[in-house]
């Protein structure tokens, strides 16, 4: 019996329906051969460029082009049905790892379809364009007698861009390469232990869209179309260079692809062995781990470099790309022994005014660029696509500069032979990534054998996993799916810490650089469940993923990242109600919600300043920090909560006026640094500057046109009648003003439970804050009703705040918006 029919036979025993096939394509599984297929050659060693195309008229090449590139376009389609088949039980796979029998383990699932979604990705926007580009040329084909320079036809189909664009990110396929000989084993093994699998792994089918039949597959021929298919980039190319003119635009991009596939494959063939491993004096391997682009500051500028790590070092090298028909090159700048290497990450550094004005420069320049760019693309013709490559490229150009310039997090290394060198990183995602794969190494006993720096550096090229810089307009895929606009990150909360911890939010986003992509709330106050409630936003323009960490700081000591996590941005489950969600960073849960509001984008400008929240009215600052209680007035609370509550005569003895004049200023510019500053400040200056916060307000907390009223209902002798009267009049104040005084009230109800040792009774309190949150109408505005005498005014002002201070039923302040939606929370793992 077959393998199709036993798997029938299976299903049937099972009571699982199956679907007769009229005709079914069948493909055979390897044979043992090819399970070591990676320890030979995957090319000829000698794979030069083309020569000059010979066909006998540029009308015939160009005939001959055209069908290279309708078979290219059929191949790929083919090739996709083919990933789309391979990836189809992965969902179910994945799912079922949670449970009490799974197919496979999380660790399996993951190894087998290592690379594999990104792979279908890629071929995806690929096939997406050149199918958009024929379509656009065939309805466009000049008809019979049309004459001309370059007028034939194909001169203005280009391609040449798109073949780059995939060749760019080629190195996909080595992490597949990789780790292919696992993912086989993985799939061999559970075929013959797990009869489940086994009913999967052989009887996997790909719909033709040509016709109405199903090609069936085995697993283990799915997992090998993707190393067929790398294989076969390199001749691709060749016979499409081959029939291009050399006049054609897309020669010189086309001969640049292939310098690019050529390079990989060479790689490829000449690591598959060792596993990108570098034989090493003394019978060693010396073994690449990681690599990527990274900024240098170790000489005092900044300097794009290719970091390599390898198992026992890192390698910084200068790359220099290379000129027309010649390959890449890698220069030496220096190596670290990871033996003893000590790391240290600063969270990130402030820029100075000069860097802040160079850095809105280039961005405002790559605004118009891909501004320019969206024009030229509704261009038909060569016209418009020469013009969309120049400004493509002028594009590139400053995105080199911003990544060079941008970068605001540091990894500072520390060797035992006292070297050091400071990398800048634009995204605390990447430097945690790096510092983990440092970190992980250095633990163990590593033995460095001094290397031989001209081998090591001129194997980069074969080596290296990472072609290009991580440029956006070089890698970015359009689609519908990307968000532009406006992104509003609400962070709640968090819980899960194992030990009290002063914590901050980190969040970032990707797509072009006109805007800030970073954005922090502030540290929380030492606590096992940290509260923030404060809303971030971003304009964003072709971003896909947010990514989240949660960060631990402390005293002296370097901030800690305690989880992180990256969440797909889908435009189709964003709009502009929040949609709140609950992140598992590790062990930590963060709580945020999510809203977004696309629209066209407005130029970018200089680097936003926080707007002031002293001597503004309250409304305006609760509505600019998207709150109902003011964070200066949350995060002195906290503090004061925190290490004040014990202190003799808080809120009645005054901190130092320039301490206090510093925490105001630090808040009207930066809430991060303020609340930085106020954990190291003098506790008096604490409670100093809220009580000035309230004392500088434009409109008093409890609104001017009351105090004639409140002074009334204080003479009411019946208890329930002046108790209505009294919060009544409360609830009429506007939220942010209501919230904000109930959230003081309750607060200072806590002071006052400690009177036996800070001696602040309930009186004492109003005594203080009375003429601060309640005042008398100015004489002479138009204030209806008596005046009253001014030695009783701040009878009233220290009476009212008493009144409701005393009251044991006030309702519960509520300190932010509500962010909920109709639907429930969702939580994602990871």
């Amino acid at each position: 019996m077959d393998v199709y029919q036993e798997a029938v036979c299976y299903l049937e025993s099972q009571h699982v329906p199956v679907e007769a096939e009229t005709e079914v394509l069948e493909e055979d599984v390897f044979q043992e051969d090819t399970v070591s297929c990676l320890l030979s050659p995957l090319l000829p060693k000698s794979l030069d460029f083309p020569d000059t195309p010979t066909l006998s008229s540029p009308e015939e090449i160009l005939e001959r082009r055209l069908v290279v590139l309708k078979g290219i376009l059929e191949s790929e389609e083919v090739y996709l049905r083919e990933l789309e088949a391979l990836l189809m039980p992965m969902k179910a796979l994945r799912a079922s790892a949670g449970t009490s029998q799974p197919v496979l383990s999380s660790r399996q699932v993951q190894t087998v379809f290592y690379q594999v979604p990104e792979l279908r990705d890629m071929h995806q926007s690929f096939f997406s364009g050149l199918k958009a580009r024929l379509s656009a040329h065939c309805q466009t084909e000049p008809g019979p007698g049309v004459e001309g320079e370059k007028s034939c036809t194909g001169f203005e189909l280009m391609v040449g861009d798109l073949f780059l664009k995939m060749v760019n990110q080629i190195g996909l396929y080595g992490g597949f390469i990789e780790n292919y000989e696992e993912a086989v084993k993985v799939v061999r093994k559970c075929t013959h232990s797990d009869p489940r699998f086994r009913t999967l792994a052989q009887s996997m089918t790909s719909n033709n869209s040509s016709d109405k039949t199903r090609t069936k597959y085995t697993f283990e021929a799915l997992l090998y179309k993707p190393l067929d298919r790398v294989t076969k980039t390199t001749l691709v190319l060749r016979d499409l260079l081959n029939t291009t003119p050399m006049e054609h635009e897309d020669y010189t991009l086309l001969q640049e692809a292939l310098r690019l596939s050529r390079s990989f494959l060479s790689g490829v063939n000449e690591s598959s062995q060792c596993k990108r491993e570098v034989t090493l004096s003394h019978g060693m391997r010396r073994q690449l781990m990681r690599d990527g682009f990274v900024v240098d500051a170790s000489e005092g500028e900044r300097s794009l470099r290719h970091l390599f790590l390898y198992t026992d070092l890192l390698l910084c090298t200068r790359f220099k790309q290379a000129t027309r028909g010649k390959q890449d090159q890698y220069r030496f700048c220096w190596y670290l022994p990871l033996a003893g290497l000590k790391l240290r990450w600063v969270a990130d550094q402030e820029r100075s005014l000069d860097a802040n004005l160079r850095l809105h420069t280039i961005r405002t320049k790559m605004y118009l660029l891909r501004q320019q760019l969206q024009q030229h693309a509704v261009c038909k013709g060569s016209k418009g696509l020469a013009l969309a490559a120049r400004s493509r490229k002028k594009l590139e150009q400053m995105e080199l500069m911003l990544l060079t310039h941008s970068p605001v997090y540091t990894l500072e290394l520390h060797s035992p032979s006292c070297k050091s060198h400071t990398l800048l990183l634009s995204s605390l995602y990447e430097l945690e990534e790096w510092r983990e794969a440092i970190h992980k190494l250095t633990t163990d006993n590593i033995e460095t054998v001094p290397p031989d720096l001209l081998t090591l550096t001129s194997a980069c090229v074969k080596l290296r996993m990472t072609q290009q810089p991580p440029l956006h307009s070089t890698n970015a895929v359009e689609n519908e799916e990307s968000l532009c606009g406006t992104l509003s990150v609400a962070i709640h909360s968090a819980c899960g810490l194992q030990q009290p911890a002063c914590v901050y939010v980190c969040v970032e986003v990707d797509g072009y650089e006109f805007y800030n992509k970073q954005a922090q709330t502030h540290s929380s106050v030492h606590s096992l469940n940290p509260h923030w409630d404060q809303e971030l936003s971003f304009q964003v323009d072709g971003a896909q993923h947010l990514r989240v960490f949660c960060v631990s700081q402390s005293d002296g000591q370097d901030d800690t990242v305690l989880g992180k996590a990256s969440v797909k941005l889908e435009s189709k489950t964003l709009n502009k109600r929040w949609r709140r969600q609950t992140l598992h960073l590790g062990q930590v849960e963060v709580t945020l919600s999510l809203k977004y509001c696309p629209h066209p984008l407005e130029p970018p400008s200089s680097t936003a300043q926080q707007q002031p929240v002293f001597c503004v009215p309250i409304e305006t600052v609760a509505q600019q920090e998207g709150v109902l209680v003011p964070h200066v007035v949350r995060c002195c609370v906290d503090e004061v909560e925190r290490r004040g509550m014990g202190e003799v005569g808080i809120y009645r003895i005054s901190g130092t006026t320039s301490e206090i004049a510093m925490l105001k200023t630090a808040f009207n510019s930066n809430l991060r640094e303020a609340v930085t500053r106020l954990r190291s400040a003098e506790v008096n200056a604490v409670t100093g500057v809220l009580k000035l916060y309230f004392r500088e307000l434009p409109q008093p907390l409890i609104p001017t046109v009351m105090f004639q009223s409140l002074a009334r209902m204080l003479e009411i002798q019946d208890i329930n009648s002046k108790l209505v009267s009294m919060l009544s009049l409360l609830n009429s104040c506007p939220d942010p003003n209501r919230h904000t005084f109930l959230y003081l009230l309750h607060h200072l109800q806590r002071v006052s439970e400690k009177q036996d040792v800070n001696r602040m009774s309930l009186q004492n309190l109003a005594t203080v804050f009375g003429p601060s949150l309640i005042r008398p109408p100015v004489v002479g505005l138009g204030q209806d009703g008596p005046t009253v005498d001014i030695s009783q005014e701040v009878v009233v002002q220290v009476q009212v705040v008493l009144y409701y201070l005393q009251c044991n039923n006030l309702p519960e302040a509520q300190t932010s918006l509500p962010h909920d939606t109709d639907s429930e929370d969702e939580t994602t793992h990871m």
